[in-house]
């Protein structure tokens, strides 16, 4: 391919520039649209998910890559101890498994926290929503009812965001509990005492 093909293509492709912005600004417009739908307690909402997915890819992450690690060097300081019957030797197991299993359970607790958190937030904005439309119903005087079902619409998405994010919250901590179970389970097998 010579410089002139390349720059007559990069030209045309430049043509269909316009078109390519507006294509990656509609998902975020909508998005917008959303957050807008549902105030401010929407955004609390958005903000309580993304710690939610942050410490949800933290588990798998630990999971994956550094609780084998950390498990592979222990498990190696162990076999090459010659003692594995003595006092000593028995606390010095305890304190490791139990340093691994502190690694394991550090965030679920704060998994577990977004499960009731996510649906009282989301009801926190029907409220807010709810109290919107009556004041909105007090200041006009005349009843729109298109203007109470959106009203009402826009009180239930923060519901919606809620009950959204705790099921996604409780499925993920269930899951990762179960993994972290079977985790803490192949421990004692592993550091084996005598």
């Amino acid at each position: 391919m010579d410089a002139e093909t390349l720059v007559t293509g990069v030209v045309a492709g430049w043509a269909h520039a316009a078109w390519l912005q507006e294509a990656l600004r509609a998902p975020f417009a909508s998005l917008d649209d959303f957050l807008a739908s549902g105030g401010w307690v929407l955004r609390w909402i958005l903000a309580v998910a993304l710690v939610l997915w942050t410490l949800v890819l933290e588990r798998y992450w630990y999971l994956w890559r550094v609780y084998p690690q950390r498990l592979a060097q222990r498990f190696a300081a162990w076999r090459q101890r010659s003692d594995h019957a003595s006092w000593t030797a028995r606390r010095i197991r305890e304190q490791w498994i139990s340093e691994l299993k502190l690694g394991l359970d550090a965030p679920l607790p704060l998994i577990r926290v977004v499960v009731p958190l996510a649906p009282l937030m989301g009801l926190l904005g029907t409220v807010v929503g709810m109290l919107e439309v009556f004041d909105a119903l007090t200041q006009h005087g005349d009843v729109d009812v298109r203007a109470l079902s959106a009203g009402v619409s826009h009180a239930m998405v923060s519901t919606l965001a809620g009950l959204v994010v705790s099921l996604v919250a409780m499925l993920f901590h269930t899951q990762l509990r179960a993994r972290i179970a079977r985790c803490e389970q192949q421990l004692g097998t592993r550091f084996r005492v005598g």
